[in-house]
């Protein structure tokens, strides 16, 4: 890896773009190294934990309103196969989570609709380093050009492959050096670039191009954190999907001969400047060397449990302690538990928020999804983590989990934060220690470095883990030929025809999506 040095200039200094990590990030996304084995098989299997997700989710209301969104913006195939132009007639769109795969819509919205899908149930993977993200939010947008351009482009699975290591590589390497939270500025703001830099790859545009969609992509993806804060909103899972928009849209201006803010990032007016660190501000951003393989997928990891990351280590460790202490279950027994954890647990989803709504029975799933207080006492009495039981109303005020609930705190350990910011994967961790202080005087003590599922954790996941996860999510969702259909297109991703990326959709179940109800807008 090469260390891309990025500071604020003046306008006088007049940087040019070789200096820039727009730039920079462009000249990874043309880099034709090939993609290695090991990282080919974590995409598909990052596909298909997407798709798992995806399903689990496709009834619920947020993605119900995206869905229909997208659904307004339906391209008309009867029409463009009748069209004279052969460039036209080869623009088919972009498949939509829960439609038969005959339905297309404009890529852009497939994105959103997709994105929203994948983000809803916050169950798929995640890299926690300077700043948080889940790099998977790339593929719907990546996915949906792929199907949209696919005829036009000669598009195969292997191309998708390279798209979606691209988007793993730009935004895990922003994330390791760059942190946005300490800001208040959203982690999507990462999403954007990096999302716009895999389509350049997949679409083998020249580094001009990307650098501009990159640009444009940043400048339109910068939000404040007020989505993750407080009452949160189901703006949560729109805010991923709107960044993959975005950088569909920015890559078509760009392709159209568009240009963007320059430089982004280090202009005296950018982002760097007046979002995050200040005209004072360096950062050393990691970047494969021309001819490096991109592997960053490598270093990120899935989720078992649907809930914040940092909320998976702390759900096992309460399933065990479950196990083991029984009594626990009963706030009569316990008088108070004491999760000793990183800064960032502690104060995103931990007590330190000082978010009253972390401690509200009425509050909603997005907000109950942030609270490691009431995650970790449902994991305690229940022994597991149900992504839908768990957040149920009638669960969250149950009066003995309210009791319990009200007795769990959380408190920054110096050691768990440097373990959480650890450039060593050996000591990397995030989960904790909990103390726990029995009514009858007596003391329970335990912890835990990683989630069982993490790749250094007790069970990690494997590729029969990810399919057994997408059976489990899709049962009740999708027929089981649809479940076996995908199954095979995914794992065949590496070998797919230009004329197969289509397949990388799931179908509902006959009558399922017409069960609830489609909110109308303006579309």
């Amino acid at each position: 890896m090469k260390l891309h040095n990025v500071r604020v200039h003046t306008s006088e200094e007049n940087l040019p773009r070789e200096g820039q990590l727009a730039w920079a990030i462009a000249q990874v996304a043309t880099d034709p190294v090939e993609v290695t084995d090991d990282v080919a098989d974590m995409v598909v299997n990052r596909v298909i934990d997407n798709a798992a997700v995806a399903a689990a989710s496709l009834t619920r209301r947020p993605v119900v309103s995206a869905r229909s969104q997208a659904l307004a913006h339906k391209l008309p195939l009867e029409e463009l196969a009748e069209l004279t132009d052969p460039a036209a007639a080869l623009q088919r769109g972009s498949t939509v989570f829960g439609e038969p795969a005959t339905v297309r819509v404009s890529p852009e919205w497939a994105a959103w609709a997709n994105g929203v899908a994948v983000r809803e149930l916050d169950y798929h993977d995640t890299f926690l380093a300077a700043e948080y993200s889940h790099p998977g939010d790339n593929i719907p947008p990546i996915t949906a050009v792929a199907q949209h351009a696919a005829a036009r482009f000669g598009l195969t699975g292997r191309d998708l492959i390279r798209g979606i290591a691209t988007g793993y590589e730009i935004q895990i390497d922003l994330a390791t050096a760059i942190s946005l939270h300490a800001h208040k500025i959203d982690h999507v703001a990462h999403l954007g670039p990096s999302a716009a830099a895999g389509i350049g790859t997949l679409l083998g545009l020249p580094a001009e191009t990307i650098f501009q969609a990159v640009g444009q992509a940043l400048h339109t993806t910068t939000a404040t954190r007020q989505s993750r804060k407080g009452e949160i909103s189901t703006w949560k899972a729109h805010a991923p999907a709107f960044a993959g928009k975005m950088a569909v849209e920015a890559i078509d201006r760009a392709m159209r001969g568009e240009t963007s803010p320059t430089p982004i990032y280090e202009g005296e007016d950018g982002v760097i400047a007046w979002l995050l660190d200040g005209p004072d501000a360096s950062y050393d951003v990691p970047l494969p060397e021309r001819g490096e393989a991109k592997k960053a997928i490598l270093d990120s990891y899935t989720k078992e449990h649907s809930a914040e990351y940092q909320a998976q280590a702390l759900i096992d460790l309460a399933r065990r302690l479950h196990d083991a202490h029984p009594e626990l279950a009963d706030p009569a027994n316990v008088e108070s538990i004491v999760i000793h954890t990183s800064h960032h647990t502690h104060n995103v989803i931990g007590s330190g928020s000082n978010d009253p709504q972390k401690y509200d029975p009425t509050a909603s799933r997005e907000t109950l999804d942030h609270s490691i207080p009431y995650i970790f006492t449902v994991a305690l009495q229940d022994g597991g983590w149900h992504h839908v039981d768990s957040y149920a109303p009638e669960r969250a005020a149950r009066p003995d989990t309210v009791a319990l609930w009200q007795k769990v705190t959380t408190t920054e350990d110096r050691e768990w934060t440097l373990r959480y910011h650890s450039l060593d994967p050996a000591k990397k961790a995030f989960g904790g220690r909990v103390e726990i202080r029995l009514t009858d005087g007596s003391t329970i003590v335990d912890e835990i470095a990683v989630a069982d599922a993490h790749p250094l954790g007790a069970r990690p996941f494997g590729r029969a883990d990810y399919i057994d996860k997408f059976r489990t999510l899709a049962e009740g969702v999708l027929e089981t030929s649809e479940i076996e259909r995908f199954l095979d297109v995914a794992e065949r991703l590496p070998s797919l025809a230009s004329d197969e990326l289509g397949g990388l959709t799931i179908t509902a179940k006959p009558g399922l999506l017409d069960s609830v109800h489609t909110p109308r807008g303006l579309f």
